[in-house]
């Protein structure tokens, strides 16, 4: 069983965003909380909350409360998208303009068990 979190605009360029989420796709679940705890990155804080968001979806998907270390929950797909752009203007010489664009991302991250449910027919 697999469960979904979503990060929406999140102010941030993709890029910077890719660089903690492709160190944290494939690995298990309270091994990736350790690598975001301590990872000196803005992205990281924002990761973390995801995947605490998504193990929590896990649990009420699968109806088993604190129970997400008995069933090896991993990192199935995590991905980073680009959002919307807003775009702002820096005064420059000459009465030019250089314009600033404010990236934003979207982030997709699944976890899924390891080890199989029970399922109570």
């Amino acid at each position: 069983m697999e469960a979904v979190a979503k990060l929406r605009n999140c102010p941030m360029s993709p890029r910077k965003m890719r660089l903690v989420a492709d160190i944290i796709r494939g690995k298990s679940v309270v091994e990736a909380l350790g690598i975001l705890r301590y990872t000196n990155k803005e992205a990281a804080v924002w990761l973390e909350k995801l995947l605490l968001s998504a193990i929590n979806n896990w649990e009420q998907k699968s109806e088993m409360d604190g129970a997400a270390d008995d069933f090896d929950l991993y990192v199935k797909t995590i991905f980073v998208d680009p959002g919307g752009i807003i775009y702002r203007f820096l005064p420059a010489p000459q009465g030019r303009a250089y314009r600033v664009r404010k990236r934003r991302n979207h982030v997709t991250l699944v976890v899924e068990n390891r080890v199989a449910l029970e399922e109570n027919a």
